[in-house]
């Protein structure tokens, strides 16, 4: 006998990937590659945030030779040719933030269900499988990576760690939401979550405001685990301890007055 098919489980989806990008010179033909070599029917949604390091015009270039019809791109970093099928390319006039370059993103999303990836290397689109099940098979709606669940993982910094799980834990108290990583870039929805959501955050605070008001909605979330690969300041990590008392403000402001 058949299994009962759920009503509520997603056939045939499309994916779309959101790529918010500031000055990421250095890794923005290799992450687009390596989610263009997911084996998903998608769009990736790139969204240049006025970057002022070269990264704009890499870009530039990905979306002229998209525009002559050509089916790839050779990278300047001598790999593999980039895929551009699927490719989307929006540049903001200025520089406002991650928070507005996702908004933007989310707009022009056409996928059943759309998934955050970020321009450096630290999250791995390997994980796709993952973070998507539960939303097609009709469990979820929406799905957070995880770092903290057991995923291999690059050792990375203490205190952000202990950062991490402090808002984390501050965002559970006032959603009532049982996450363990609030802030992982790697969250996927179905699109009509996000069609329901009003964003406002520019920059780094998109991670409360979204949780907080995806626990509004009532929303069925799930965690799954996640690899994790954390780079250094060095390396050119943005976020800073400024954006951590950022967050922990839009953790009240969006549990109290929104």
């Amino acid at each position: 006998m058949a299994a009962r098919r759920n009503p509520t489980a997603i056939l045939d989806a499309k994916l779309t990937v959101v790529v918010p990008v500031y000055n990421e010179k250095s890794t923005i033909e290799e992450i687009l590659r390596r989610v263009q070599e997911t084996p998903l029917r998608k769009e990736v949604i790139v969204v240049d945030d006025c970057s002022t390091d070269g990264t704009r015009q890499i870009l530039e270039a990905l979306a002229a030779r998209q525009g002559r019809g050509e089916a790839e791109a050779p990278a300047q970093d001598g790999n593999d040719p980039i895929p551009l099928d699927g490719l989307r390319f929006f540049f903001q006039e200025k520089n406002q933030g991650k928070g507005a370059a996702l908004r933007r993103g989310f707009a022009e999303a056409t996928g059943d269900v759309v998934l955050v990836q970020d321009a450096d290397l630290e999250y791995d689109p390997r994980d796709y499988g993952k973070l998507l099940e539960p939303i097609l098979d009709g469990r979820a709606d929406v799905v957070f990576g995880s770092r903290f669940l057991g995923g291999p993982q690059r050792v990375h910094y203490f205190w952000h760690y202990v950062a991490n799980k402090l808002l984390t834990l501050i965002s559970d108290i006032t959603t009532n939401l049982k996450l363990t990583d609030m802030e992982t870039c790697y969250k996927a929805f179905r699109r009509e979550v996000l069609a329901g959501i009003q964003l406002k955050s520019d920059r780094f605070g998109f991670e409360p405001e979204i949780t907080a008001k995806v626990a509004k909605g009532k929303w069925r979330v799930y965690e799954v685990p996640i690899s994790y690969s954390g780079r250094t300041y060095e390396e050119g990590k943005k976020i800073t301890w400024r954006d951590g008392l950022q967050a922990l403000w839009l953790i009240f402001r969006y549990r109290i007055f929104d």
